[in-house]
């Protein structure tokens, strides 16, 4: 299943992904000169806002859409569409960057060796992404009410959400060291009001919900905003229970 992106939903409901994004960028500190890749651009916000500071920025992704927009917002940058689990830079890179990426990319032994592979010795890893009971509220909702439509057999999740320690050492056997390894709890707010679930369904779940008909998608959607609403509708707008990891590594 691929998970399908609406590069301008994306960046109209779901900014809060590149701000949350920036602070990583205070520990990447990208320097003058350097080659880094972003790894999961999306629209490239993040990766100009490194190119700003003097880097030489290559974003990846693997929507087409995601990269055609990039490359609208961003022309003097360069973007490439291509998968983080098998992709291999022609120049390896003195830094990756990635955030809120590397949990789409289910085939963590691929990435892993991808990143490593396209890293230079002495290079460096800076990334966050879900980390183990992220979402647990919709990861534990999805099977009930594909359940309750009768469409249990179509539900495939997308998510790779590790431990630190499981993380920690996938990185290790590909030949990084890890300094830094951090797991949080981040709730965050959405931005729509009452609305405000069913856009988030609507883009990060898309590709799950695009197997059902319109009819069963909604009522799929109906069903968990039903029942997530007491637990994540807080005041005038809901709140997701994210839990991230944030690593820094240096290939050995």
């Amino acid at each position: 299943m691929n998970q399908l992106w609406n590069a301008g939903h994306y960046d109209l409901d779901m900014a809060f992904v590149s701000q949350f994004g920036e602070s990583l960028i205070d520990l990447l500190q990208p320097k003058s000169g350097e080659r880094i890749i972003d790894w999961g651009c999306g629209t490239g916000d993040l990766a100009a806002a490194i190119a700003a500071q003097g880097a030489h920025v290559t974003g990846i992704d693997a929507s087409a859409e995601m990269i055609r927009t990039a490359r609208s917002k961003y022309p003097q940058l360069n973007f490439i569409e291509a998968d983080g689990q098998s992709f291999v830079a022609e120049v390896q890179a003195d830094a990756i960057f990635s955030n809120a990426a590397l949990h789409w990319l289910v085939d963590e032994q691929g990435t892993a060796a991808s990143i490593s592979s396209s890293l230079r010795t002495g290079g460096r890893l800076v990334a966050e992404f879900g980390g183990q009971g992220n979402i647990h509220s919709v990861v534990t909702e999805l099977p009930t009410a594909f359940a309750a439509i009768g469409c249990t057999d179509k539900l495939n999740m997308p998510w790779y959400f590790p431990s630190i320690g499981e993380y920690s050492t996938l990185l290790e056997q590909h030949g990084l060291s890890v300094e830094l390894a951090l797991c949080f709890d981040r709730p965050t707010p959405l931005e729509n009001g009452d609305q405000g679930f069913v856009s988030w369904m609507n883009t990060f779940a898309n590709g799950i919900l695009s197997v059902l008909t319109p009819p069963e998608r909604i009522e799929v959607i109906r069903l968990m905003e039903e029942k997530l609403r007491p637990s994540l509708y807080q005041g005038d707008q809901w709140v997701m229970d994210y839990r991230r990891i944030r690593v820094a590594a240096y290939k050995r």
